[in-house]
């Protein structure tokens, strides 16, 4: 099975180590960095977590992603975070229609788009990207509205369904699987419940979320089964430090 991608893309960049001391000139922590990690972040990560559950995928993203970077400086022993430090945020770039007509949709058993609202997409090339396929899942932090209409699924967090909720259609409501951390997920009013566990870090938990549920979903075709099986791949991930692959 092939999966479509499509969404912006950056590079996570985890500074792990200590602060023994206050600096003289502020009152502010001196950081002493220990170990650097880096993964691809955002859509990137959605295909890694992807690839790593055996599927093949088509990434469509921003060309300039490594120079495009998320840097938190985060303590070794509590694993707290100091600081983010986002760069070239506004550089993402833009994806054309002329693109989108020159994918071969058939190709791909799903598409999944990981929409930042960065201004990669457009909601009427969202629009046309959800008239393409058949099975499509889209994972978005801008308001719904029209353009959202014929995606098969739609994955929001919290507190983007609480932002987007007074533009609510009936239908778009049936199509909404809603995460809300450690209360689970909920979808068709249906609250799947996940174990309580430590949590170390968040990042990264949404894009392993509708990685594990539309690769459970192309398997099985039981969105039920495939809403369980990401809970439990999330719930993995935040036990992890950093953005986590499966």
């Amino acid at each position: 099975m092939k999966i479509l991608i499509m969404g912006e893309s950056c590079r996570d960049i985890f500074h792990y180590g200590e602060s023994l001391r206050l600096c003289p000139d502020a009152p502010v922590p001196v950081f002493k960095s220990i170990k650097i990690i880096e993964n691809g972040g955002m859509a990137k990560n959605v295909e890694n977590n992807i690839n790593s559950l055996g599927l093949e995928t088509l990434l469509i993203t921003n060309e300039n992603y490594s120079n495009i970077t998320k840097t938190r400086l985060v303590d070794y022993r509590a694993n707290h975070m100091f600081i983010r430090i986002d760069q070239n945020d506004e550089n993402y770039g833009k994806l054309s229609e002329e693109e989108v007509s020159h994918i071969d949709f058939e190709e791909f058993d799903a598409v999944i788009v990981s929409d930042y609202n960065k201004g990669f997409f457009t909601d009427t090339l969202l629009k046309t990207i959800s008239l393409c396929h058949n099975t499509t899942f889209i994972d978005t932090k801008r308001v719904l509205g029209e353009w959202a209409d014929s995606y098969s699924f739609i994955k929001l967090n919290s507190t983007e369904f609480a932002q987007t909720e007074p533009t609510l259609t009936a239908a778009l409501k049936e199509k909404l699987i809603i995460t809300r951390g450690a209360m689970g997920s909920e979808y068709g009013g249906t609250t799947y419940v996940v174990p309580s566990v430590e949590v170390k870090d968040t990042s990264g938990a949404g894009d392993t979320f509708i990685a594990a549920l539309c690769c459970e979903y192309l398997k099985s075709r039981d969105i039920a089964r495939a809403i369980c099986f990401a809970n439990e791949c999330a719930t993995r991930a935040v036990q992890k430090q950093g953005v986590s692959i499966i």
